[in-house]
């Protein structure tokens, strides 16, 4: 939602919390980052490399579980805020499941009987 634009892109930079601000960032090589992701964090990838997997894993569960985030749909909002409610209510029930398969995965097997 919105411009890729550096004055965009710093927006939502400063909006990350500061202790994620501090990890390394993987993207690709759009000329952006490079003006606003400092330097010693900036970790420009190949695509291919694998570096962002997990990212554009998560994008592409987005656009297909929300139409409106999929560019030439008949699936749209007719406000932002409606868009933005739709991203909030997904991404609750989102880390929901996921914190759900990781309280599964992480279960003590002894704590069961």
């Amino acid at each position: 939602m919105g411009a890729r634009d550096e004055r965009t892109c710093r927006r939502l930079w400063n909006r990350i919390p500061e202790t994620y601000r501090r990890k390394y960032v993987y993207t690709d090589f759009y000329t952006t980052y490079f003006c606003v992701v400092p330097e010693r964090q900036h970790r420009p990838s190949q695509k291919g490399t694998g570096q962002t997997n997990t990212v554009e894993r998560f994008n592409l569960t987005l656009r297909q579980r929300l139409g409106r985030f999929v560019r030439k749909t008949l699936s749209f909002s007719k406000s932002s805020r409606m868009h933005w409610y739709a991203l909030l209510l997904f991404l609750h029930e989102y880390n929901r499941h996921c914190l759900k398969q990781f309280k599964l995965t992480t279960a003590d097997p002894a704590s069961a009987t």
